[in-house]
């Protein structure tokens, strides 16, 4: 049972505690959605967290003496964060979540509990887990989209201003956009394809082969140099010796075509590569879908300053976006990330654009 104020409450904190009330039950339904398309320990720990929060609605409704005539409209972070988790049910919304426990008012709060503060502080990190799972998941797609997209918008937005400012043809800025896209998206996906490549290849390498197989019952049982193969894959000397033993007379028991068996610190599977196709075709679309919007304006005619500035303005939409999808996926301000992320666009076209404008004076 929760203590009782000590002092009578004025009309100004039951409002407040209304508010908490309505926003711990949003909060409670947000996690019960995302609980939903979740299975397994993630939806277990979803629903306690949900449980959680009705046992902070409960308090505030003690409180207020029952369920208040007129309940307010929870938060609107309250109510975003519920719309995007019966839409989308993404790892947006644990980002989003993880830092709206970050910032509970409960640490002001005179008559929220030491244990409810205790709560949201604890819930913070378990939503940080579980958005780190998320993130985790879709950490390398989510890498190439976001950087491909990205070098495209900024490499391309660079040469078309660094090109137009030197006053030439619409025509010519037009065709090095787009050779600058086919250029710049054919070289990602060159790279990305050998850098996949060879990684895979790299890695082929370092698996165990089955070559001596055939021989393991012809080793010494207490001296051979199956115990050094151990060592090389993480074992300690002791520990490799006592495998080594093991193995070896396995073999002289049976047909001797016992296996090397994997130690268990080298047994983790390799880092999954992917396909050095599919990783370069992936490359060459996100680097190209960044590209092509610096070119708009002048694939429809545009020219001169109109172009410039309409090419500016998809260019920075699309740089704010793109910042503020890592910020909210990292648990980071996307407002300033997406900032961020047109400072250093504008701040590239601006150095292109100065430098043409010198070539086309100097040219004419």
């Amino acid at each position: 049972m929760n203590a009782a104020p000590l002092t009578e409450p004025s009309a100004r904190d039951r409002r407040r505690w209304a508010q908490y009330l309505a926003d711990e039950r949003a909060e409670a339904q947000v996690y019960r959605e995302l609980a939903g398309r979740r299975t397994g320990e993630e939806r277990e720990i979803l629903l306690a967290l949900a449980e959680a929060e009705g046992r902070h609605e409960e308090h505030w409704q003690e409180l207020l003496g029952g369920e208040p005539e007129r309940l307010p409209r929870a938060s609107t972070r309250s109510r975003a964060l519920g719309w995007m988790a019966g839409k989308f049910g993404s790892i947006f919304v644990l980002a989003l979540a993880q830092n709206a426990e970050a910032r509970s008012p409960y640490d002001t709060e005179p008559f929220a509990t030491p244990r409810m503060v205790a709560d949201e502080k604890i819930h913070g990190e378990v939503v940080r887990g579980l958005a780190a799972r998320g993130r985790r998941r879709l950490s390398g797609t989510f890498r190439a989209a976001v950087f491909g997209a990205n070098d495209g918008l900024v490499s391309n937005l660079a040469l078309v201003m660094g090109i137009g400012a030197t006053g030439v043809a619409p025509q010519f800025v037009l065709f090095s956009g787009i050779a600058g896209l086919l250029a710049g998206a054919l070289s990602m996906g060159a790279g990305e394809y050998v850098s996949v490549r060879s990684q895979r290849e790299l890695l082929d390498a370092t698996e165990p082969n089955t070559y001596g197989h055939d021989v393991l019952a012809d080793l010494d049982l207490d001296a051979n140099e199956l115990a050094l193969v151990y060592r090389t894959r993480g074992m300690d000397a002791e520990e490799a010796l006592e495998h080594a033993r093991s193995i070896v007379g396995a073999a002289q028991r049976s047909d001797g075509s016992a296996p090397f068996i994997r130690p268990r610190e080298a047994a983790g599977e390799h880092e999954v590569v992917g396909s050095a196709l599919g990783a370069a075709g992936s490359s060459f679309l996100f680097f190209a879908s960044g590209a092509i919007i610096p070119v708009v304006p002048w694939l429809f005619g545009l020219s001169g300053l109109s172009a410039v500035l309409l090419a500016l303005a998809l260019v920075g939409l699309a740089l704010v976006a793109t910042g503020a999808t890592v910020g909210l996926l990292s648990g980071a301000p996307p407002l300033r990330r997406g900032l961020r992320q047109l400072a250093i666009g504008f701040g590239a076209a601006a150095i292109t654009y100065l430098l043409g404008l010198l070539f086309g004076v100097s040219a004419a």
